[in-house]
């Protein structure tokens, strides 16, 4: 695995003139990527496309409702048991189904707020930004430096190091949902 330096831009054109502007620098044009970086989400990365099968903050949510319900069922059947003598026997029914209803609506409390890691899951990823992003790979530790300034020279944001492979211009095990290590 070598050293890849990545920074992202907003146009095209900006793309094309950092690369050019790399291989003049003595970078190799072979390990050069450049590529449009889809929204956080927008990945693909699952069958059933986007980058998670589960809603992020959802993993506890059916057990939430479920509790809930049964909570507040019971809870309304006794009030509806209280009330048989003016309601009849309908009574329990109707407030076990009301009080099933309204349990359920407390899941709200096992959901997590925006940022707040799963338990035993992971936490919270800062995404890369969508747009253009220009990559070099290179195995001596001594260009890397140079590489951060012409970027940024070249008004890239968001500056990451990572470690991968880009062979012909594609950075092959580019990973989108992975944590960037931002240094400029």
């Amino acid at each position: 695995m070598s050293t890849i330096i990545a920074g992202h831009f907003q146009l095209q054109d900006d793309v094309e003139r950092a690369r050019r502007a790399l291989v003049d620098a003595g970078f190799s044009s072979e390990r050069i990527s450049g590529f449009y970086l889809s929204q956080p989400g927008q990945h693909d990365l699952t069958p059933i496309g986007g980058d998670n099968i589960h809603s992020p903050g959802a993993k506890e949510s059916p057990m939430g409702v479920a509790e809930g319900a049964g909570a507040g069922a019971a809870i309304g059947i006794v009030a509806g048991a209280l009330t048989t003598p003016v309601t009849g026997p309908l009574g329990p029914v109707v407030g076990g189904l009301v009080g099933a209803h309204v349990g359920s609506l407390f899941s709200f409390s096992k959901m997590k707020e925006s940022g707040e890691s799963e338990e035993g899951g992971r936490a919270p990823v800062e995404n890369r930004p969508a747009g253009m992003l220009v990559a070099v790979a290179f195995d001596d530790g001594g260009l890397e430096q140079r590489a951060v300034d012409l970027l940024r020279d070249l008004g890239a944001h968001h500056i990451e190091r990572a470690r991968g492979n880009i062979v012909d211009g594609d950075w092959a095990d580019f990973d989108p949902a992975t944590v960037p290590d931002i240094i400029h």
